[in-house]
Parts: structure tokens; sequence; C-alpha cells
């Protein structure tokens, strides 16, 4: 249930950064696509449509998506997506097989890139104040 939820979330960030974030439209630019996030059981899937620089979301696999990535179970998939070091996370599922990838693995690359601008910013405490 929380790996669904975490995928319903993620559909609605980027749907929010798609129509506010200008860093995060630039990444959109010429990508229209669907790509999915789901478990290999088949149990939990969510497809992503990018298209005209905007991100919608729907529950359920894609037809033919230009890329999934597939996580071993849904409790494997939200502990992944929650890791500290997420890309250390990934290559460790991805090598383990604990995390399969289809279609064009650049564009997963992409996706983590994608990613990014989502994470909240972080303040920096190396000003002082006055």
């Amino acid at each position: 249930m929380k790996f669904r939820f975490l995928l319903w979330m993620l559909g609605r960030l980027m749907a929010k950064a798609s129509r506010e974030n200008p860093a995060f439209q630039q990444q959109l630019l010429g990508r229209d696509m669907v790509f999915q996030l789901h478990t290999l059981d088949g149990k939990v899937a969510r497809q992503f449509i990018v298209k005209d620089q905007r991100i919608a979301s729907k529950r359920g696999p894609a037809s033919e998506p230009a890329f999934a990535l597939g996580f071993k179970d849904a409790a494997y998939g939200f502990a992944t997506m929650n890791a500290k070091n997420k890309q250390l996370a990934f290559m460790q599922g991805i090598q383990n097989k604990d995390i399969q990838i289809q279609g064009a693995p650049a564009l997963v690359i992409w996706f983590q890139g994608l990613i990014k601008h989502l994470m909240p910013k972080k303040k920096d405490s190396t000003k002082k104040t006055a």
C-alpha cells in the first residue's frame, strides 16, 4: 500500500512541477512518451504520461512504455525510492536483479535526473546571519 501511495504521490508532484518549475519543464522539452514504475509480480503499476512539457499519471500498466522500472515487490520499491542514497540503492538493485529495466536505459538516467528537481531545496547552513 505504501508503494502504491508513493507512486501516486510521485505523479502528483511531477504534475505540479511540470506546471510550475521551469527547470523541471526544461527536462521535459521534446519528450513525449509514457513510462511506468511497477512491481515484478504485477500487483502494483503506475504509468506516467509525458506530453507537451506536462506529466500526468494513472494507475495500471502502460501498453507500450518507452521504459519501465520493475521492482521485485512493493516493499522493496518503497525502500529503494526512499533510500538516502537513491543512486546507490538503484545500482545495487539492478546488479542484484531486484530491479529490472525494460526499454531504454538512458531514459532511466533521465528519469533519475528529473526526480532531483522534486526534492526540496536544502537550506544553506554555511551562511551566517548578521
